[in-house]
């Protein structure tokens, strides 16, 4: 699916031709996925404004559910309000931020693991299957769009980890991190996108087969090997700034 194709999916899943019949609750949580979409594809780029009109007049829906969802970004870290002027997209995360998320994501995603292979339901073994099932009809997608919805479809891999290891505590801790949304801004990069599938694939094996010991293990080396790959672009950009410029 190329970007067009991309885009006009992600606007039909906003106001689905016309916005009658929706709740306006519903319709904020629609408007709140697509601008997250944006976000993760750099559609939206760091430290540019995001104005309630524009959008508006973009999504074609009314500027009530833009500012629900806009409130809710805010609360969320996702965007900044500035007086009188709108949104702004936060810059970047920095080295330390991310290696502070990656700490907290080692100690909390390989123990959520662990429960999801003690306590997941059979559907919900069968909804993470499904799940990498749509990420791989999107791996071979080209553009950042495609980029940004496997971001999500992997950020709802990790959070439905989560759940079905029966702790909310530990799901929310992961959920207000956003780690997939500030990793995935980071850089359009397919392998992620490739070596990510497999990983995936062996945390749900193990789950499925009802090892703890092997879906912790599983979880913890994905998120370390994940880790490496994003940390590799922090190198290279300071690797850029480090080199002299020649006159």
């Amino acid at each position: 699916m190329d970007d067009e194709a991309m885009a006009a999916r992600g606007r039909r899943a906003v106001t689905g031709g016309t916005s009658s019949g929706r709740s306006g609750g519903r319709l904020a949580d629609e408007v709140y996925d697509t601008l997250l979409g944006q976000l993760m594809s750099l559609r939206i780029e760091p430290g540019s404004r995001v104005t309630i009109d524009v959008l508006a007049r973009e999504l074609g829906v009314s500027q009530t559910p833009i500012r629900d969802a806009l409130n809710r970004m805010e609360a969320e870290g996702l965007v900044v309000r500035v007086p009188h002027a709108g949104y702004r997209i936060p810059p970047q995360i920095t080295r330390n931020r991310f290696e502070d998320m990656l700490e907290v994501r080692l100690l909390l995603e390989p123990a959520a693991a662990r429960r999801s292979a003690e306590r997941a339901s059979l559907p919900q073994v069968a909804g993470l299957r499904r799940m990498l099932e749509e990420m791989a009809e999107l791996e071979g997608g080209s553009g950042p769009l495609a980029y940004g919805a496997f971001g999500l479809r992997d950020a709802a891999f990790h959070d439905l980890v989560a759940l079905s290891a029966g702790n909310q505590v530990i799901r929310e801790a992961l959920a207000r991190l956003h780690s997939h949304v500030h990793l995935f801004r980071l850089h359009h990069d397919t392998q992620v996108t490739h070596l990510a599938m497999a990983e995936h694939e062996e945390v749900v094996a193990a789950i499925a087969a009802r090892d703890p010991d092997a879906a912790a293990y599983a979880m913890r080396r994905h998120i370390l090997r994940s880790g490496e790959r994003f940390r590799r672009l922090f190198d290279e950009v300071e690797g850029t700034d480090a080199m002299p410029v020649e006159a």
